[in-house]
């Protein structure tokens, strides 16, 4: 694959280029969000398979990659992006997410620690899949007020946060060392207490992830 990096973080653009360069890939790096973005808003710009994009980047180091990232999508829809971060900035995560959730991915820094599972996100985000990573699950869920959230149970959001993950009820069943039949009545607990109502859409899964993401207070966060 042609993996683009944006990472203000020498080590870690660093050994993320040697990871991925192992592993067959073609990379390279960008250190600034502007960078970025103006290498990919040429009319000739040739995309990348995936992009990897930190959140706070120069020069205020706030939410500089996100923004970056929310643009891109806005002009290439398709383009993959798998977020890495050590924070949780919900405001242009929701943003990130509105405009569609094939290929696209939020995982945290430390995921980065377990490189089969960082490999396994950065596959499914390049593949057209949704990865949300647990922890982030859990700190958006910790935020969260009157939208239903609060009524899950606490098995039910360990089942919610696999499916953020993009994993199939039955990995979900392997994962929690549960039967299929009781991954699958949680699943449709947990739609029908974020108010989500039966019909052939699969993406109701992402929907869930989405009504965190997008009902949540602003303050407090950092």
């Amino acid at each position: 694959m042609r993996i683009l990096i944006a990472e203000d973080s020498v080590l870690l653009l660093d050994g993320l280029t040697r990871l991925l360069t192992t592993e067959g890939h073609d990379v390279a790096g960008f250190r600034t969000a502007d960078e970025l973005v103006h290498a990919l808003s040429a009319p000739d710009a040739v995309l990348p398979d995936v992009l990897i994009t930190d959140v706070r980047m120069p020069p205020s180091h706030t939410d500089e990659g996100l923004r970056a990232a929310a643009h891109l999508r806005s002009l290439h829809p398709d383009l993959p992006v798998l977020v890495l971060s050590q924070y949780v900035e919900q405001r242009y995560a929701s943003e990130l997410f509105a405009r569609g959730t094939r290929g696209l991915g939020y995982v945290l820094k430390d995921r980065v620690a377990d490189v089969d599972e960082f490999l396994d996100a950065l596959g499914r985000v390049s593949a057209g899949g949704t990865v949300v990573d647990p922890e982030v699950v859990t700190q958006i869920l910790t935020r969260t007020r009157r939208t239903g959230l609060e009524t899950l149970t606490p098995r039910e959001r360990e089942v919610l946060a696999l499916m953020a993950e993009g994993r199939s009820n039955g990995a979900i069943a392997e994962r929690l060392v549960v039967g299929l039949p009781a991954v699958e009545k949680h699943v449709t607990s947990i739609l029908g207490k974020l108010g989500l109502p039966p019909d052939s859409d699969d993406h109701r899964r992402v929907l869930a992830v989405l009504r965190w993401l997008e009902h949540r207070p602003t303050e407090g966060v950092h």
